[in-house]
């Protein structure tokens, strides 16, 4: 398989205190890998290094072969050359829970900005494009509203069309349905499946347990910035080994 994603000694510190210690993993094209592990445990942390919007304070993210940090000088991480790294964030979308929409757009303007000022593309077709990606997010008819008249499951759907539209290689998704009313959660949760299915490569951090059986190749449980557990869904899920994995799949199963 191919290797997309590689994370190796992940490090990050707020003052004195690990966020995230010491983690590794690799993504390969064409998986889901679904992250769990209660608030704090470092798991949104992670994706935010990934997506460089944080720094981290060691170890490496390798993403198609190119690297983030260049080398460690005294103990400091210096990261890659600007083209490197503008490279590296073009291959990863990110999905935030709070949708992240700009207030003063209207859906279609949301999806098709990036198009137009990352991607360079013409106006037009990238309004074509952006109507056909809200049709399958399943928001035709929206595309004129703006993120404040729709509903919270519409807006996380704009949301996740915002991010295909620059043809992530990677999609990363923060707790997609945390800010979610609880009616509203499976219809997000049906496209992220359907995005499952078209065999695209995502990192998926949730608290949906039984959505990240069903979704996840793989999955990490972490716990205070380490991974406890990882493996397939039937092994960490049904049948977990560590007594810390086993004592928040108790509080979150139920």
């Amino acid at each position: 398989m191919n290797e997309i994603l590689k994370v190796e000694n992940l490090v990050k510190k707020y003052n004195d205190s690990y966020a995230v210690k010491n983690v590794s993993f690799t993504v390969n094209k064409g998986e889901v890998l679904v992250i769990i592990g209660a608030s704090g445990s470092g798991k949104s942390t992670i994706l935010r290094c990934i997506n460089q919007l944080e720094k981290i304070d060691g170890g490496n993210v390798t993403i198609n072969e190119d690297s983030m940090i260049k080398e460690m000088k005294n103990g400091k991480v210096i990261y890659n050359t600007k083209d490197i790294l503008n490279k590296m964030n073009l291959e990863c979308g990110m999905v935030f829970q709070n949708f992240n929409l700009f207030p003063h757009l209207s859906v279609l303007q949301n999806v098709t900005e990036a198009m137009v000022h990352v991607l360079k593309l013409d106006y037009k077709e990238a309004e074509n494009k952006a109507l056909k990606i809200l049709e399958n997010m399943g928001l035709k008819g929206k595309e004129r509203k703006y993120p404040c008249n729709l509903s919270g499951g519409e807006q996380q759907r704009a949301s996740i069309a915002r991010t295909l539209a620059i043809a992530p290689q990677i999609i990363f998704m923060d707790e997609p349905t945390s800010a979610l009313d609880p009616e509203l959660v499976g219809e997000v949760l049906k496209v992220v499946k359907k995005l499952a299915s078209q065999n695209r490569t995502m990192v998926i951090v949730t608290h949906e347990i039984q959505f990240a059986k069903e979704i996840a190749d793989r999955v990490i449980f972490m716990c205070d910035g380490k991974i406890i557990e990882e493996g397939i869904p039937k092994d960490v899920i049904d049948n977990p080994k560590k007594k810390r994995t086993k004592e928040f799949l108790k509080r979150y199963s139920n």
